[in-house]
């Protein structure tokens, strides 16, 4: 699970409590009823924007927690192209370990895909040593084959991920598009000898949801893509109800939201 927080509102503050909630996302009375101190659980990123990657550095220094950094004119993606190079190459050398870029939706709707891939590729090349996550923005792109020819194309420019969403769509992630997506990339997999990651993210809020994509994964990649280094989950509030439904488990009774704060 990758925690986020992109809102207009955010602060050092806050981006520092999410950190730490990164690196204990269980409460310790929960973690010690269970038995499971011994697992070390923690996310596997914390993702911000920009301005605040330094201070997620710093917050995570040591805990083997990744810094990702929205980019590239996140969430629209629309600005010059060479702002959002910039952008890339600056949230690198502030200490982000991966980053999330937005893929220029008119692309796909003009059918301009070499662009798309010279896009990409751009980005690729930006991003140097940090793992780069394309976000398709598939709430966007209308049709199931504009989402499989996205994918593709990503892919062939570098991407290390495909994400479905920004979050800010109106619809975010879908069985559906998630679907066509792990199979595009066990396709890719299969031509290429090459494995990338998945990542579905905004709307999936409920630990119920996410057995859905687990089942998925599994059934279509197997079990590598079921560890954080191929398959992630963009969305902070399950782990609310993950936290909620362990404790139920330990103790019989549902405990209240408010008691499982995310920062």
């Amino acid at each position: 699970m990758d925690l986020t927080t992109l809102s207009g509102d955010d602060t050092d503050e806050r981006v520092r409590r999410l950190c730490a909630k990164a690196k204990h996302p269980l409460q310790e009375a929960l973690v010690k009823q269970l038995g499971v101190e011994a697992l070390g659980i923690k996310v596997a990123a914390v993702c911000v924007y920009h301005r605040f990657v330094e201070t997620a550095a710093r917050a995570l220094e040591g805990s083997g927690i990744r810094v990702a950094a929205v980019s590239t004119g996140f969430p629209a993606g629309l600005s010059p192209v060479e702002e959002r190079i910039a952008e890339i190459q600056r949230s690198v050398e502030a200490g982000a370990d991966e980053i999330d870029i937005v893929i220029t939706r008119a692309l796909v709707f003009g059918g301009r895909w070499q662009e798309l891939y010279d896009e990409v590729a751009a980005f690729r090349q930006a991003s140097g040593h940090a793992h780069m996550k394309a976000i398709l923005g598939t709430g966007d792109l209308l049709t199931l084959r504009n989402v499989a020819r996205a994918s593709v194309v990503a892919m062939m420019a570098g991407a290390d991920f495909i994400k479905t969403s920004t979050g800010k769509e109106s619809v975010n992630a879908t069985l559906p598009v998630g679907l066509v997506m792990v199979r595009a990339i066990r396709e890719y997999a299969n031509e290429t000898g090459m494995a990338v990651g998945f990542k579905p993210a905004g709307g999936i809020r409920t630990a119920k949801q996410s057995t859905d994509w687990l089942a998925l994964m599994k059934e279509e990649l197997g079990d590598p893509w079921m560890k954080a280094d191929l398959f992630r989950f963009g969305a902070s509030s399950l782990l609310n109800d993950i936290e909620r439904q362990l404790e139920h488990h330990a103790t019989g009774r549902y405990s209240a939201d408010y008691r499982h704060p995310i920062a």
